[in-house]
């Protein structure tokens, strides 16, 4: 397997759906009823967290780190969630997840034929996305 950082990016609404997902690994991994309930228990497993949590403002799950994977998250003021499945160990995730929301602002949520919660399609989303994600792959080769 090359380098790869990111394995799948996926995209929650608030209230738990699937809006976008992207396997960058091997294409037909998983199918489309598969990534729904990957997502859909991701989001239920976020929210127990933050009901679970001993301390006070807790928002949820940052990262969850396995042997193979990791897998980071980021939720954004509205509620949706931005969570990439990585190699173990890859670095400044947090700081990628938050470039890639503000290609979600840009590109997204400026169309005016996007629907709010509805999934994504969107070409330039799409574009920039794979642009960051090649820059992100180009960078792992100099560490």
């Amino acid at each position: 397997m090359a380098l790869a950082a990111i394995y799948s990016l996926f995209i929650i609404n608030k209230s738990g759906g699937l809006i976008y997902y992207k396997d960058y690994v091997s294409a037909g991994r998983m199918d489309t009823n598969d990534s729904l309930r990957l997502a859909s228990l991701w989001h239920s497993m976020h929210a127990i967290s933050q009901q679970l949590s001993p301390t006070p403002g807790c928002t949820g799950i940052d990262l969850l780190q396995a042997h193979n994977f990791d897998l980071h998250c980021f939720q954004s003021l509205t509620g949706t969630k931005f969570f990439v499945v990585c190699e173990t160990g890859a670095p400044n995730m947090e700081m990628l997840l938050k470039v890639i929301y503000e290609l979600y602002t840009d590109f997204v949520l400026k169309n005016p034929f996007y629907e709010m919660e509805m999934p994504i399609r969107c070409e330039l989303f799409d574009l920039n996305l794979a642009q960051l994600i090649q820059k992100d792959r180009v960078a792992l080769l100099g560490r």
